[in-house]
């Protein structure tokens, strides 16, 4: 635990050079359907600081969004010796890059790395930013996502999601002996952590809005419960002592409280725990399956997946409770609806002519569009930028589910990798 929460230190910054974002016309718009990626070179960074090895990850994040295109290095006209040079803007247009980044790494006297890099715009022939971060060397790959995420922003004029990690479950062993641990990696499949060792079943992991909790349903002691996980302590705590089964669990977005599923009677309503007095509220009192809430962004709203009409579907209601309506009309059973971080969409999982599928829709329940046309995918989580989903897709015949990402265009799909097989994965925030 002493890694994860060192891991997760803010990063000390300074800003120089950075012109107004209103003089350079580089841009790319995130919006559009389709999206021609931005050729951009990245030279090895200079110094002694694992130069390399950050340009590498730069390239990797910015390669992975779908909007860059890293050129490589063998088709370089100009070799970077100083990066408070301006470079030679005609030998980076010659090979059709649109923007450069030169950098540095430096170890430097107190032991400390000082990661250093200017953007550039090849066609306007002028620097777009410039900046600078400082942190221990074992935090080099967060200096490598943080700027990353500040060359994303520059561009598309959106924030960056590099620097976030993914809490999952990790699988192992055969069907029959199954072994499902709460693990814990970054966006890019690195640095896995794996929080629980396996002894019993852990599901649906989620991250409260500091990236420093998570609540998730175990089996500890055979019984299935709500329990929290203190990544700072390592500390567990069962979330009420409830008689029934908990599960499903969310926090709002004030991270003060956590919606939940309670089994009382034979029947499943969705509950409001305010984790500072410890209170339970009712939400629901359907006669049916009403689980998977999720809050809206200002914590006014929330969406859940009921089958009170008959099938299993996406309702809306007031985060009191009251309210409820049906939102999904689109064919099919739908569920696992998640809020956008941004608001305007809810993600589910959409199950019709025996296959899953991740989709999109508007708060409305319009304009629904499927992004994914995978045997079984299922379980959608955002990027915190809202552009960005990770879902679970599982193999036919039983062998093994992996992490996959999506954009919400549908066209940017990728495998997310994992120490072996991997479900259940939950965005965390941007980490401060």
């Amino acid at each position: 635990m002493k890694r994860l929460a060192l891991a997760c230190l803010a990063l000390l910054g300074s800003l120089f050079g950075v012109t107004s974002p209103g003089v350079a016309a580089l841009h790319v718009d995130v919006t559009q359907g389709t999206i021609q990626p931005m050729p951009i070179a990245i030279p090895d960074f200079l110094g002694s600081g694992r130069g390399p090895q950050i340009a590498g990850v730069i390239r990797a994040d910015l390669e992975r969004s779908g909007l860059f295109r890293p050129l490589d290095q063998k088709s370089f006209l100009e070799q970077i010796h100083d990066i408070n040079t301006p470079p030679q803007f005609n030998n980076w247009r010659v090979i059709n890059a649109q923007a450069l980044v030169t950098g540095q790494s430096v170890a430097q006297p107190d032991g400390r790395l000082r990661a250093e890099f200017r953007l550039w715009d090849i066609y306007g022939e002028q620097q777009m930013l410039g900046l600078s971060f400082s942190t221990t060397p074992e935090n080099w790959r967060r200096i490598a996502h943080m700027i990353s995420d500040k060359i994303y922003e520059r561009i598309t004029g959106e924030k960056g999601y590099f620097d976030t990690r993914i809490v999952f479950i990790a699988e192992s062993g055969g069907a029959a002996k199954r072994v499902k641990r709460l693990a814990v990696m970054d966006q890019d499949g690195a640095n896995p952590i794996f929080l629980t060792r396996g002894d019993y079943l852990v599901l649906t992991p989620r991250f409260n809005p500091t990236a420093q909790m998570i609540a998730y349903m175990s089996y500890i002691g055979g019984r299935p419960r709500v329990y929290l996980f203190d990544l700072e302590s390592g500390r567990q705590e069962m979330l009420g002592n409830f008689p029934n089964m908990t599960f499903s669990p969310r926090f709002s977005p004030d991270g003060n409280k956590v919606v939940m599923t309670l089994e009382k009677g034979g029947n499943s309503d969705i509950y409001l725990m305010d984790l500072r007095t410890r209170s339970v509220n009712r939400l629901t009192s359907d006669p049916a399956i009403d689980t998977a809430a999720s809050f809206s962004p200002d914590g006014t709203r929330i969406a859940f997946e009921s089958d009170r009409g008959g099938s299993q579907q996406i309702y809306m209601m007031n985060s009191d409770g009251s309210g409820a309506h049906r939102i999904s009309f689109g064919g099919g059973k739908n569920g696992t609806p998640v809020w956008s971080p941004r608001g305007d969409l809810i993600a589910f999982t959409k199950q019709a002519s025996g296959s899953f599928r991740i989709g999109v829709m508007h708060t409305d329940g319009s304009g629904e569009r499927i992004l994914t046309d995978g045997w079984a995918d299922e379980g959608p989580t955002w990027a915190p930028n809202g552009r960005v989903l990770m879902f679970t897709r599982s193999a036919r015949g039983g062998r093994g589910s992996q992490i996959w990402s999506v954009d919400v265009t549908g066209r940017n799909e990728r495998r997310v990798p994992s120490p072996g097989a991997a479900s259940d994965p939950a965005w965390s925030p941007l980490i401060q």
